[in-house]
């Protein structure tokens, strides 16, 4: 989610080998930013609109408007049939008023935003049947957690770029098979292939672009991308739908986009560092080669000698790291502490950033409307996390964007439970925006924060754990949206309670801002061990410039 997120994953790919001819250094002979590059970031832009298109088709789908009974002409009688609400209506019997008797509605009439046709008012899952809508969904999180641990075992194995088509191509075919449903087990099973891609189709081709991307480019770069293009998927599915008019015609569409990542293997290279780890070294030349020729570099063969030599050496050395797996980071108490607290605010993130996003019914606005105009806050969340994270540090980023967060999403359930959505439809939709806006910034800054923490030994196979993890809890998202039915502002106020409980967990984690990451897990047991709960970056430079002021006033003092 992909999620849904700016900064994902940006540590996976391998870091720079302290060596004379390493990646980095050969690929800026190759050219690290240049028009190889350009198209790449192109094609990631592209992935970013198929991504948004497949993770929110979801959200599209299943709009629920107003609704009433539609009462059968067998049982209506004047003056003795009386609607008691959406689900149910009064009865009197005709030969006498003062017996009557509740029945439950079996159809409804649905005033539906511009003739849109969603699988709620087609197939009536509403009132008793409003928990089928919820279950079904719930298996798009269960693919996606299997998915993750498949199709990355699957990029280990057949390489980063044919995952990567492979993982797009089946979340767009469980989509199409969704459009054919017409029952809960159908729906449930074909929205669980669909959820297999939800995360890795973003993931695989985050990986490509950040290791041949140029480091001063990588952070501005991928979060302006990812922003633009995932903003801009959001902001036209709504539009999309309205205008196709049906649910099953507005998935069809949806996952026609997919079928261009088929071009892919022919405009890019598979991932050099992932040649390298299954020692493919003359591979791994050959697309650099490409790249440079691409690029209009020329580019001496004794570079490429003296890149394969470092690798080989390389493979022969063995490691002080090479003993380190995921597991080791729950024997030492402060990496256990670390563990389990990223396991809980993935956890907490991912179900309220699905929930933000997908929680736009019942105030005063269309739902089309709400969810595309709010689909902009993508854009300035990017800003948000690059002007913002260096300057009070991951910590102070994770942290703020929770506890605002928090604030925001209990003030607009407030508002829902308290104002009338018909006269105060703006200031509502404002909030859900406002959520929805904090909710992508506290997952942007999650992911960044969390493969930091982690030792670069265990850090890949650790950000994907904890990712998983975080998925796996997303399956409970459906059903809190489901409490909304019971009280409209329920979800709001679950989730702030989660926000503040994830606000308070981050100032148990140590900074990472201007601090050398741990290699190991002994390093990373002993990482920040002196620091306290409250420190934060911005804070310390302030008073670190009055100390140097109150000193340089001292020494003036003194000399005169």
């Amino acid at each position: 989610m992909p999620s849904g997120g700016i900064s994902r994953w940006p540590a996976i790919a391998a870091a720079a080998l302290p060596s004379t001819m390493d990646v980095e250094r050969v690929l800026e002979k190759c050219g690290n930013f240049g028009r190889y590059q350009i198209m790449l970031l192109g094609l990631y832009g592209y992935t970013n609109i198929v991504s948004s298109l497949h993770y929110f088709s979801q959200t599209i789908i299943s709009f629920t408007p107003d609704h009433r009974c539609s009462l059968p002409v067998e049982e209506f009688s004047e003056n003795a049939t009386s609607l008691l609400d959406s689900c149910s209506y009064i009865q009197w019997d005709d030969t006498d008023l003062s017996t009557q008797r509740e029945t439950k509605c079996h159809s409804w009439h649905f005033d539906k935003e511009s003739g849109y046709e969603s699988i709620t008012t087609e197939l009536e899952w509403v009132c008793d049947d409003a928990y089928k809508l919820a279950v079904g969904q719930s298996f798009f999180f269960v693919g996606s957690v299997l998915g993750t641990i498949f199709f990355g075992y699957l990029a280990d194995r057949i390489g980063r770029l044919p995952a990567c088509v492979i993982t797009t191509l089946t979340g767009a075919l469980g989509d199409f098979l969704t459009s054919f449903v017409t029952s809960l087990p159908w729906f449930s099973a074909t929205r669980f292939v669909s959820g297999l891609s939800t995360d890795t189709q973003y993931v695989l081709m985050y990986i490509l672009v950040f290791e041949y991307l140029s480091p001063k480019h990588r952070t501005f770069g991928l979060n302006i991308i990812l922003a633009v293009f995932y903003c801009f998927g959001l902001m036209i599915s709504p539009w999309m739908a309205i205008w196709l008019g049906n649910w099953r015609t507005y998935l069809w569409a949806a996952s026609l986009p997919a079928l261009g990542v088929l071009v892919y293997p022919f405009c890019l290279f598979e991932s050099v560092e992932w040649l390298l780890t299954k020692h493919k070294f003359d591979r791994a030349v050959h697309c650099l080669k490409r790249i440079a020729k691409f690029n209009g570099r020329q580019v001496e063969d004794s570079v490429f000698d003296e890149f394969v030599k470092h690798y080989k050496e390389k493979k022969n050395r063995v490691e002080t790291t090479s003993s380190d797996t995921f597991m080791g980071m729950l024997r030492t108490p402060r990496l256990r502490k670390f563990t389990i607290i990223l396991f809980l605010k993935s956890m907490i993130i991912t179900v309220a950033f699905d929930i933000l996003s997908r929680n736009v019914e019942g105030v005063g606005t269309s739902p089309f409307l709400l969810f595309s105009y709010t689909g902009f806050c993508y854009l300035p969340a990017g800003l948000t996390i690059i002007f913002f994270q260096n300057i009070i540090g991951r910590k102070g980023m994770a942290c703020a964007s929770l506890f605002v967060g928090a604030i925001i999403t209990a003030a607009t359930g407030y508002l829902v439970a308290t104002l009338d959505p018909s006269e105060y439809a703006l200031i509502l939709a404002f909030m859900v925006g406002l959520g929805r806006y904090g909710a992508v910034v506290a997952y942007d800054a999650e992911a960044q924060y969390a493969a930091e923490i982690i030792p670069t030994s265990v850090r890949g196979r650790g950000v994907a754990n904890i990712h998983v993890v975080g998925y796996a809890f997303g399956f409970f998202s459906s059903y809190v949206i489901f409490l909304g039915t019971i009280f409209k502002p329920l979800p709001s106020l679950f989730i702030s309670v989660l926000l503040f409980i994830g606000a308070a967990l981050c100032l148990t984690l140590p900074e990472t801002l201007h601090k050398t990451l741990p290699q190991t897990l002994q390093e990373g047991e002993l990482f920040a061990k002196d620091e306290k709960w409250y420190f934060f970056p911005c804070f310390q430079r302030r008073e670190s410039r009055n100390k140097t002021e109150s000193q340089l006033e001292a020494a003036n003092v003194t000399t005169k």
